[in-house]
């Protein structure tokens, strides 16, 4: 198995590079493996600073998948990975699609996140590019099991957990989101299509103090995409909104700057742990 692992370094990858810091991590981790990376970076999304980092960088608007699978065509991409958030209300809304992102959008069963990412993984593959892990470059940066931080769940946060992590599971599985704040086992916010941190700023702001924040994986999680992501801004957030815990998917959730962001979080008295 290393041998075969071994041997993909060898090829060329490409990156599909959305918001935020997963595609700096990537760029990174895939220098460190010494595999040469081809990255598309997105207008309304990547940021400028890819260009600094990256060795070979094609910028396109949102919508524009044929000039995307025919830029990763002529650099020679046989494999890809997506990493950082692509709004996808942008898609539906603000985008120009392209005649092959319009024919996708067509035939898509549903219009969630599962079926618009999996479209376009089709797309990709009907050209010969196979989307790959997400954390394929990055698994050190993947949660461990157990605390994280210096303090352990209190009695009250782990009853909060276990009661939230069966509705987070659930909504996970319908595709509406993979966050639920919980306070005495009463469920405050779900999220939906705002993300993580509004969804903790919200539950604050109709529950303030002693939150618990539980963030699953899918039940069925596909690490090519969508993989649960926490940071120093989660954390931040957290003690902005009273929340004192935070439970994540033990091996399938990024934890990003984990040296600062557990040092944060070992600041305000909050707990994280992979479960």
């Amino acid at each position: 198995m290393q041998d075969v692992r071994s041997a993909f370094f060898f090829m060329k990858y490409g990156l599909i590079a959305g918001n935020g810091q997963f595609p700096f991590l990537v760029v990174e981790g895939a220098r460190k493996s010494g595999a040469s990376l081809a990255v598309v970076a997105i207008k309304e999304e990547t940021d400028k600073r890819i260009d600094e980092v990256a060795e070979t960088v094609q910028w396109v608007n949102i919508g524009q998948l044929g000039k995307m699978i025919d830029f990763f065509k002529k650099q020679g991409v046989e494999k890809a990975i997506m990493a950082g958030q692509v709004k996808h209300v942008q898609i539906f809304s603000g985008a120009v699609p392209d005649m092959r992102m319009l024919k996708m959008l067509w035939n898509l069963p549903k219009r969630n996140t599962d079926s618009l990412i999996g479209g376009v993984a089709s797309e990709m593959a009907s050209e010969g590019i196979e989307l790959i892990d997400s954390t394929f470059f990055i698994e050190d940066h993947l949660a461990p099991n157990g605390s994280i931080t210096k303090r352990p769940p209190t009695e009250i946060e782990r009853e909060n957990i276990e009661y939230g992590r069966d509705v987070a599971s659930e909504i996970a599985r319908l595709d509406l989101g993979q966050t639920i704040v919980v306070r005495a086992k009463a469920c405050v916010a779900i999220e939906a299509m705002e993300g993580t941190d509004a969804t903790i700023k919200r539950a604050g702001e109709l529950a303030n103090g002693k939150l618990t924040v539980v963030k699953v994986a899918k039940p069925d999680q596909d690490m090519r995409f969508d993989v649960p992501v926490i940071g120093v801004p989660t954390i931040e957030t957290m003690a902005s909104a009273g929340a004192t815990c935070i439970s994540i998917t033990a091996g399938k959730t990024l934890i990003f700057d984990r040296e600062h962001t557990v040092k944060l979080a070992d600041k305000h008295k909050i707990t994280i742990v992979g479960s």
